[in-house]
């Protein structure tokens, strides 16, 4: 069967079920507020127990990290995922999540040559880059006195 481009862009367009785009950023929209929500709810808590600001955000983040690991791992982050779409990529928990994910697909290699090394499929390169970054701007500083 020959078809042009058109025909099968309308062919397409007849088969395609319509995204229903305004639930999907309501979704979005609510999963990510509530997750800042409670990042900022814990801050408020860790301050309540007497952390100082930076600290008390070096906690937050430790926490939601380890949560959304957590929940990675018990098959609950992809549920919520699946509902919330976008909203859930909050950069720490998106992160925490595709570190995770790859290491939990490979886990029957074992946890040294499946888990462990698959977890820095992700991070290795925000790694190297982020060292990489903050080396090159080391240098400059210092050439130039800043």
């Amino acid at each position: 069967m020959d078809m042009t481009n058109q025909e099968y862009s309308r062919y397409v367009e007849q088969k395609a079920k319509p995204s229903p785009i305004w639930k999907n950023l309501t979704w979005a929209f609510c999963t990510g507020g509530l997750i800042c929500t409670g990042g900022q709810a814990l801050l408020n808590l860790y301050r309540g127990c007497g952390l100082s600001e930076g600290d008390a955000g070096t906690a937050v983040s430790v926490t939601i990290i380890f949560l959304a690991a957590l929940f990675t791992g018990l098959g609950w982050f992809d549920r919520l995922a699946k509902h919330a779409g976008a909203g859930t990529l909050v950069p720490i928990t998106g992160f925490a999540n595709a570190m995770v994910s790859p290491a939990l697909e490979f886990k029957s290699e074992g946890y040294i040559t499946g888990t462990a090394a698959k977890l820095f499929v992700v991070a290795g390169p925000v790694l190297v880059f982020g060292i990489s970054a903050s080396v090159i701007y080391g240098l400059i500083c210092f050439f130039f006195g800043l």
